[in-house]
């Protein structure tokens, strides 16, 4: 059997649908992975036999590229947990403003509405401040 032949085989045995059915049913990444090496042990280590040094340094590359893209899909996913805090925001002030009129209350929602933008308006001027100075020295 060829690189080639072993190759497809393995691909046409991770079948991305079946994986992630197994997820959804709560089997864990080890299990599926270990899952399929006992499935496909003879082919890959045909393969294992098979491969130059050029395809595991390709091999390297392309588990580099995937790390990327799970890094890449990670912020995704916590910019969108972020976005929806945020369309949630307004709803949670407005409950609270409504049942409770203390002054406590109004400091605190005060400073949860300004502090963030505070932040970056003091850490803007300080970077300005550092790069005048930075300028003239």
């Amino acid at each position: 059997m060829t690189t080639r032949d072993i190759l497809i085989s393995l691909d046409n045995s991770w079948k991305r649908d079946a994986v992630l059915l197994k997820i959804k049913n709560g089997l864990d990444s080890d299990e599926i992975v270990n899952e399929f090496l006992k499935e496909n042990e003879l082919q890959i280590k045909e393969l294992t036999r098979l491969l130059r040094p050029e395809d595991i340094n390709l091999l390297s590359q392309v588990e580099q590229l995937s790390t990327c893209e799970a890094k890449l899909i990670n912020r995704i996913n916590s910019l969108n947990y972020l976005n929806n805090e945020k369309n949630h925001y307004p709803i949670n002030v407005k409950i609270n403003n409504s049942s409770n009129r203390s002054p406590s209350n109004r400091i605190s929602l005060f400073m949860i509405k300004w502090s963030n933008k505070f932040v970056v308006i003091a850490l803007l001027t300080i970077s300005a401040i550092a790069l005048s100075k930075q300028a003239w020295a």
